[in-house]
């Protein structure tokens, strides 16, 4: 699923920081890709995330651990891989292989905050289980808010560009009209602020995570956003002649094995211009709730995280749409952090990070001892510095289940390096991958095929780095794919 997710922390105790507890707001965005001015998007409309960036800290390098709402949203949860959790589709949770892991938000409640949740943080389907709790884990909450607006209400009036298929997972739209805060999204922020007045008067430091539900399918905001982006601005992307030719055929998502799924120019034209209406529309709900922090004077004991739990492809590589790929364009995602009295703030970083680094480092920044099963590092040194030497690697992985292409279940497992991508599928008995991304950052050109003495070195070495952290192995629980 399409999400985007923020965290806002309040405050710092360690030394360089603000003596009292700080507070959180985790702010999650449903399938953003970094299509953000900031990122440098000249297409897209952002103006108050980019303020966020320009005040904090931008990775521009960061890496969800696996492309699919649920395994993403769970690892970030409890800074653990997929591969330790086999949360790998949309129907396992976390806790039938880890029933005693020590959420994020759980460890802030251990040492003293109150943590609490408005809308999507862990995995719900989009939209039918909006206004419900989802696929809750309910020991990481005092009170949860599961606001329902019109867009569940105007369901009906949703535009399906692939009407056999549901809207959750189809290329679907609607310019809607009334107001923001007749929206989801805009109900959730209304709500957030209201929770965040409310603890600033108890006085006691909170934890507060904010999910948004766009610009996950159907792409749904008011009209106003769509007006924003004129159809005769809306561009493919460019792939060259036979871009898909030295492509293993593992890499493409079982439910978009068809360029484009098949639509005219035209209709993806409009579905692009409805995924930056939407992008647009939760930009403008950051932007409430930046101002609901300097209002309610909480700005400055406040660490703002923002991420989503995956990239997102626009119609990369001919025709790919959505997520659930290895590809750039699907493991790369959003994070901003802003940290009050950070060195590095308004510097970008270009570090490899990986997502199951958010766990450690806000537990960093506020003092707190984490688990020590946690998987990740803190990001914290970055902050002070963002050109500090780091030697990162990422890890993001993806299972495809069986269908007329793949007669079994296929792991696909992918490492990031600042020059490299290396992949494999099924070990490599499925197709292999390499990517120069010093001249090559669209990954056009997999060098695998006919490797060189140098890239059958990089293959070895990126080989054995990624099988210290990924198995590989399609996992024996339960699978649906149908849920995908």
């Amino acid at each position: 699923m399409r999400i985007f997710t923020v965290i806002l922390c309040l405050g710092f105790v360690s030394v360089g920081w603000s003596a009292t507890k700080p507070n959180v707001l985790f702010i999650a965005i449903d399938d953003l890709a970094p299509a953000l001015r900031c990122y440098g998007n000249l297409i897209a409309k952002t103006p108050h995330i980019d303020r966020l960036a320009v005040s904090g800290v931008r990775f521009d390098r960061a890496y969800n651990q696996l492309p699919l709402c649920n395994p993403t949203r769970a690892s970030v949860m409890t800074g653990l891989r997929p591969d330790t959790i086999k949360v790998y589709d949309l129907d396992r949770h976390f806790r039938d292989e880890v029933p005693r892991a020590v959420t994020l938000s759980q460890t802030f409640m251990r040492n003293g905050w109150w943590a609490g949740r408005v809308g999507k943080i862990y995995h719900y389907n989009v939209p039918a289980s909006i206004g419900t709790d989802g696929f809750d884990d309910p020991p990481s909450w005092q009170k949860t808010v599961n606001p329902k607006g019109r867009d569940k209400t105007d369901e009906g009036l949703i535009f399906n560009a692939e009407p056999h298929r549901k809207i959750s997972g189809a290329l679907s739209w609607l310019a809607a009209e009334g107001a923001d805060e007749e929206q989801t999204d805009g109900m959730i922020t209304t709500e957030a602020i209201k929770l965040m007045a409310v603890r600033r008067k108890i006085g006691k430091p909170f934890f507060l995570g904010v999910g948004f539900f766009r610009p996950h399918t159907p792409y749904v905001a008011p009209k106003k956003y769509f007006a924003m982006y004129p159809l005769k601005d809306m561009r493919l992307p460019y792939a060259p002649k036979g871009d898909r030719e030295d492509i293993p055929t593992a890499a493409f998502a079982h439910n978009n094995p068809v360029p484009h799924y098949s639509l005219d120019e035209l209709t993806c034209r409009k579905a692009l211009q409805a995924y930056y209406a939407t992008i647009s529309f939760v930009d403008a709900q950051v932007g409430r709730l930046m101002t609901a922090l300097e209002r309610l004077g909480l700005a400055d004991n406040t660490i703002v995280v923002l991420w989503s739990d995956h990239g997102y492809h626009l119609g990369e590589h001919n025709g790919i749409w959505q997520k659930r790929t290895l590809f750039e364009q699907s493991a790369r995602t959003p994070l901003i952090i802003r940290a009050p009295n950070a060195k590095g703030n308004g510097t970008a970083c270009a570090r490899i990070v990986e997502f199951v680094d958010i766990y450690p480092t806000l537990t960093d920044l506020a003092g707190l001892k984490p688990p020590k099963a946690l998987e990740g590092r803190s990001l914290r040194p970055l902050l002070e510095n963002p050109l500090l030497k780091w030697n990162g690697t990422a890890i993001t992985q993806v299972l495809r289940p069986a269908d007329k292409r793949l007669p079994k279940p296929v792991m696909g497992r992918s490492i990031r390096t600042e020059r490299w991508r290396y992949t494999d599928w099924a070990e490599g008995k499925s197709g292999v991958e390499l990517y120069d991304h010093a001249a090559d950052p669209l990954e056009f050109n997999n060098l695998a095929l006919k490797p060189d003495d140098e890239t059958k070195t990089v293959m070895q070495i990126l080989r054995k780095k990624l099988e210290k952290k990924a198995s590989g192995k399609v996992p024996t629980t339960p699978f649906n794919p149908k849920r995908l």
